[in-house]
């Protein structure tokens, strides 16, 4: 019985989860409480909804990995574009969505461009964020696999591990979708502050915990850090030409130009134009209090991610000094490998609820916004005005279910690619779905923010697919490169894949003029809108 206290602690997990999630259902009975909470959330929740989006089980074994891996903290520095970010996004973005009380971001697309733009821009968000969630839920299973390796005393072979996987992906997607479903925004968003507790007290526990059992303590952890511990400069090792040193800096991914510059524009992106994060943003009573949760959530990550990858450093020291024979060739399933044979019971179903917690946290965000973007921008302005609200909500929580299925079936294919596949790293297959698309969506954002009379319906979607059209060849996709000829293909690395859909895409959309027609509406619409 050596794990039951671990189960009852999980058990206990979903049960507190599930039981403050439906809670809110009372609460929901409105478009604008299931999807905003009555923009009427205290910052300080909305603080902790951010950061549990943002650590998804991807980074909880992701970081770690990035640690073990590197033995340094190369990946941290990511938190300065992140930073910079979100305080252009609190004065850039943040204002106008209040300004235009939008619930669906892509409704100001409408206001600015014109209707092609805004569903153009929703469809992306959407296949976008179904793809990108559904390739993190499979992480939170990899503890899994490993529980079930230490009782069948051997390794897993892959397609256990794909039925393991796919088993996970189902579970915690139809356990999300149902308090999701149920309780909106504000469901999510008192789940996420309580996931975030259990988050930190898995890191809490963890890391003093390793330290004690590394012989020599810390002097011990210093002697497997490699450099650089943190900057990297992305100084070439052979040719000191200039190319060589360009080329190194857009084909490496943790490197300081990637953290200033590639990161900004992530995290502009995720940040600033993405539904899943903002509309948490906009839960908020006001653009001030918003503004001010979304800046301390990049503050607050900063440590956070150290500490997961220290995690990941400890781990390589604790391993150094005490050698497993059957540990994992995997890096990533190193640390989930640690926490089922080597922490105290209670201790370790605590840990695994952090992991669940990380990927509940952000698929029910990603469920919620992406429900609300397809009722808002597509199906509920087709109702007829007088509809019922009960009706309205319907469309809601239906939405949310059917999103539900789409995430099992892109993650049940994620399990098996993973299962298969195992030398494939976590954050760069997870963070580079987003590089596709992302910028594009940026950069129309940035067009309708940063100019009056630039851009139109056509332009933009010419502009947009040119954009994921240069980020795709760039990025080498299917060996795209190699069959037009290129001998030395130049493969970008996934930081900067938004900086250069970014760049395309107002490029190009601003070579069209706003229709004049479309300008007088804009005008009309800003006029009648009052700044909250």
């Amino acid at each position: 019985m050596p794990y039951l206290l671990d189960a009852l602690v999980i058990l206990g997990y979903f049960a507190l989860i599930i039981g403050i999630g439906l809670s809110q259902r009372s609460k929901s009975g409105s478009v604008e409480g299931f999807t905003l909470g009555d923009r009427q959330i205290a910052w300080w929740a909305v603080l902790a909804s951010i950061l549990a989006a943002e650590i998804s089980a991807a980074t909880f074994l992701g970081a770690p990995e990035s640690g073990y891996s590197r033995q340094n903290w190369s990946y941290a520095q990511f938190a300065i574009g992140t930073v910079m970010a979100r305080i252009i996004v609190s004065f850039l973005f943040i204002p106008i969505f209040y300004k235009h009380g939008v619930i669906s971001l892509y409704e100001f697309l409408e206001t600015r461009f014109g209707p092609v733009t805004r569903k153009f821009a929703s469809v992306t968000f959407m296949l976008t964020r179904v793809l990108a969630m559904g390739t993190r839920l499979y992480v939170s299973a990899i503890i899994l696999v490993l529980a079930v390796a230490m009782w069948q005393g051997g390794a897993v072979d892959a397609q256990t591990k794909f039925w393991l996987y796919a088993g996970a992906v189902v579970v915690v997607t139809l356990l999300t979708a149902l308090y999701t479903s149920v309780g909106g925004i504000r469901a999510v968003i008192w789940t996420d502050f309580i996931q975030v507790g259990v988050l930190v007290a898995s890191l809490g526990f963890t890391i003093p915990y390793l330290l004690m059992k590394i012989p020599g303590g810390w002097d011990a952890v210093t002697g497997v850090i490699k450099s650089p511990v943190f900057f990297d400069f992305a100084k070439p090792a052979g040719d000191p030409g200039v190319w060589s040193w360009v080329k190194n800096v857009f084909t490496n991914e943790y490197t300081i130009w990637a953290a200033v510059i590639g990161s900004t524009f992530v995290t502009m992106s995720t940040h600033g134009i993405d539904q899943d994060t903002v509309q948490r943003m906009l839960t908020a009573k006001n653009r001030r209090q918003s503004a001010f949760a979304t800046i301390l959530s990049g503050i607050v990550d900063l440590p956070i991610v150290s500490a997961f990858i220290l995690v990941g450093v400890l781990l390589k020291a604790y391993y150094a000094a005490h050698p497993a024979v059957n540990l994992p060739a995997e890096s990533r399933e190193v640390f989930p490998f640690f926490i089922m044979n080597e922490m105290p019971a209670g201790m370790r179903g605590l840990v695994t609820a952090g992991i669940l917690a990380t990927a509940m946290g952000s698929l029910s965000t990603a469920l919620n916004a992406l429900a609300t973007s397809l009722s808002r921008d597509f199906i509920l302005p087709r109702l007829p005005a007088d509809a019922p609200e009960s009706k309205r909500i319907s469309v809601l929580r239906w939405s949310t279910v059917f999103f539900a299925a789409l995430i099992i079936g892109v993650g049940i294919w994620t399990a098996w690619f993973m299962a298969h596949n195992p030398k494939v790293e976590i954050l760069p297959l997870v963070l580079g779905i987003l590089g596709f698309t992302f910028g594009s969506l940026l950069g129309v954002f940035l067009l309708a923010v940063l100019t009056k009379s630039r851009g139109c319906d056509t332009g933009n979607i010419i502009a947009m697919v040119c954009g994921m059209l240069a980020v795709l060849f760039l990025s080498n996709v299917l060996g795209i490169q190699s069959k037009v000829g290129i001998a030395e293909p130049f493969v970008l690395s996934f930081p900067w894949r938004i900086t250069l859909g970014t760049f395309v895409t107002i490029g190009v959309a601003i070579l069209f003029r706003t229709p004049e027609s479309r300008l007088a509406s804009a005008r009309a619409a800003e006029a009648n809108h009052v700044d909250v």
